[in-house]
């Protein structure tokens, strides 16, 4: 096969093109020189989709590219960058794929279960259809809404609602390690908000399992079977380090230091992969101590 990445230097694109191969990739990327240091010489690399008037002779197309929602505060500028990194690069490639005389068969679309907004303790799956207005939300919506225009008789459209992604490669998990392995980590504000979480094998696997299977297509949680509220999910990152795991991160410093972008971690949502469990996946790690002990942390 042939397959377009966008994203592909991320912590999932980075991870994922080695088992895609020893299929024909093509990553789009700011940064080719970068880029050949992250992920070799094996593949192609361009700079921009601007070269394209169609994506004849692709047969996946793989949209993980956009600006880090987390790394910096929510400015009103960086907000801008958030949506328009994952906006303007979905509609080109929609608008690519539309011209294209033999599209590709498959768009798999990165999204978040930041679509869904501040739930409480609701259980969620991807039938939800009562999301909590707020940045998260309007920035999932509107990225999926383009990402499924590109559907058609010809082309089938996977949106990927992802969860926290659990890897020592990267991310949120490799951030949060310091304090607990001083003994200084524990919950974040009341700790009974819900974490949905996936190891990064599953995140893979998974994102193979929808590209292989033909009749998956449309919404799909990535996230493991089992939630957890933020202050279990402490306890047992510490159980699993030896470490105690008591010290609370209150609210109000947790959004001194990152300000609106604290809800995404003081706000939670309990949400479940219906669909893809529906469609045959097996999870490798359902449960989150036995993912975490296989990272060997």
């Amino acid at each position: 096969m042939r397959i377009l990445i966008t994203g592909g230097t991320g912590l999932i694109g980075s991870n994922l093109i080695p088992k895609l191969k020893p299929n024909d990739i093509t990553v789009v990327t700011r940064n080719v020189s970068q880029a050949e240091l992250v992920l070799g010489h094996k593949i192609t690399l361009i700079s921009s989709l601007d070269d394209f008037d169609n994506l004849d002779g692709f047969h996946v197309i793989i949209n993980l590219a956009g600006e880090p929602i987390i790394s910096k505060r929510w400015t009103d500028d960086q907000k801008k960058r958030i949506e328009q990194s994952r906006w303007e690069l979905t509609e080109k490639l929609v608008a690519l794929i539309k011209a294209s005389n033999q599209p590709p068969a498959l768009l798999i679309s990165g999204s978040a279960i930041g679509y869904y907004g501040h739930q409480d303790d609701n259980i969620i799956d991807e039938t939800f259809d009562s999301p909590h207005d707020e940045f998260s939300h309007q920035l999932c919506e509107r990225w999926e809404f383009l990402a499924k225009q590109a559907e058609s008789a010809h082309t089938r459209v996977c949106i990927v609602r992802t969860g926290v992604v659990l890897t020592r490669r990267g991310g949120a998990l490799v951030k949060m390690l310091p304090p607990f392995k001083f003994g200084l980590g524990g919950p974040m504000g009341s700790g009974q908000q819900y974490m949905s979480w996936i190891h990064l094998e599953d995140m893979l696997d998974g994102l193979i399992y929808l590209i292989e299977h033909t009749q998956c297509k449309g919404i799909y949680n990535f996230t493991a079977p089992n939630p957890v509220t933020n202050e279990q999910f402490s306890k047992t990152l510490g159980a699993v380090l030896h470490r105690p795991a008591f010290l609370p991160m209150p609210s109000f410093a947790l959004r001194l230091i990152m300000g609106e972008a604290a809800d995404l971690l003081l706000n939670g949502q309990r949400v479940i992969p219906k669909r893809l469990q529906e469609d045959g996946y097996q999870f490798h790690y359902p449960e989150l101590e036995h993912a975490l002990e296989c990272l060997r942390l």
